[in-house]
């Protein structure tokens, strides 16, 4: 099948001489390109497929269908067919009639971008695009790529909305995006290929690949802060402190905060008066930055797997420990977007 999904130019290694000599043209075709195409770079919010968006040509089929009708049409005049003419007008219409239908294949739906969840280094971030149809017609086989090679393929009925997930390699720590996509449709006959650029302003959060080698974490530290060892058994209350997200239900004091004094959780005796901290400077200066950052992240799934009460120290962050799921997601969210310039 025909596909037209990009006229950009693929980067590829040259001299300086003649990187200088194409230089005009590559500003050239970047305008072409943006004017042409309506490339607006990154844009926020829903983008909705107008007239001016969409493009159209034939499909691979479409070139050979208009082939076999111009033989037709030499054949009927060559003979004197009226049936020939007849039938030859006949397709012609036909296939005049599924430009229009493929082009309204895609014009007027709106694109939306979905949640995206964080992800490690080394996997595939899959943003998730909400293709809504306000028409009352139904829209079949809308294709979604990003590369022009894997595509996925959606219907959309009317007055409702689909989904689409797009797969896009994520292979450094930081920040995500999706990139320009194509979405494209042949409906109704194959004969014609529309397509149109989109490139939804939405981020996905890639966290450092974590260390495979099962480091033991830091030693404790004595302070007097939430603890990291539990004891067993019956424990003796010794406080209120500020509530953490992550903190058990069945430590919250729900009669204070019932008397509107917040939520607050329980302290016991029996908890062991040690932080355990994750610190940049317990890594060694071999690893580099990304493996130091590699092991920090080990570590900050290890100590959460274990249920434990852990901070983070970074140059220039500090996060002060807590429990839970959402300690967790800040520690992995700080080593993200560390930057190597912070270190000293």
């Amino acid at each position: 099948m025909f596909r037209f999904a990009d006229f950009s130019l693929s980067p590829s290694p040259l001299s300086p001489l003649a990187s200088r000599l194409l230089a005009p043209y590559r500003a050239l075709r970047s305008y072409i390109d943006r004017w042409l195409f309506q490339l607006r770079g990154a844009e926020s919010g829903s983008i909705v497929l107008v007239q001016r968006r969409i493009f159209i040509l034939p499909s691979r089929h479409g070139v050979l269908y208009v082939g076999a009708l111009m033989l037709m049409l030499a054949g009927s005049v060559n003979y004197n067919l009226s049936l020939g003419f007849v039938l030859t007008f006949l397709l012609t219409a036909l296939g005049i009639n599924s430009i229009l239908h493929t082009f309204r294949n895609l014009a007027r739906l709106k694109i939306s971008p979905g949640r995206v969840q964080p992800v490690f280094a080394g996997d595939h971030a899959h943003f998730m695009l909400v293709i809504d149809n306000p028409g009352l017609l139904d829209r079949f086989s809308i294709g979604v790529t990003r590369d022009g090679k894997d595509a996925i393929y959606t219907d959309v009925p009317a007055n409702r909305a689909a989904t689409a997930s797009i797969a896009v390699p994520a292979p450094r720590r930081g920040i995500q995006m999706p990139g320009r996509l194509t979405l494209f449709t042949r409906y109704p006959l194959g004969l014609c290929y529309a397509w149109a650029y989109v490139e939804p302003d939405v981020r996905c959060l890639v966290y450092p690949r974590a260390e495979t080698a099962r480091i033991p974490l830091p030693v404790p530290e004595a302070d007097a802060g939430t603890g990291i060892v539990h004891g067993s058994g019956q424990e003796d209350f010794s406080g209120l402190r500020s509530y953490h997200p992550g903190d058990s239900p069945r430590h919250i004091a729900w009669k204070a905060a019932a008397r509107g004094q917040g939520l607050l959780t329980k302290q016991f005796s029996g908890r062991a008066n040690v932080e355990l901290w994750l610190d940049w400077r317990a890594t060694p200066d071999t690893l580099g930055v990304e493996g130091r950052l590699s092991r920090l992240a080990r570590w900050v799934l290890d100590a959460h797997a274990a249920a434990l009460s852990f901070g983070l120290r970074l140059p220039g962050v500090t996060l002060p420990p807590a429990p839970g799921d959402a300690q967790r997601d800040r520690c992995l969210e700080a080593l993200a977007l560390f930057q190597a310039g912070e270190s000293a």
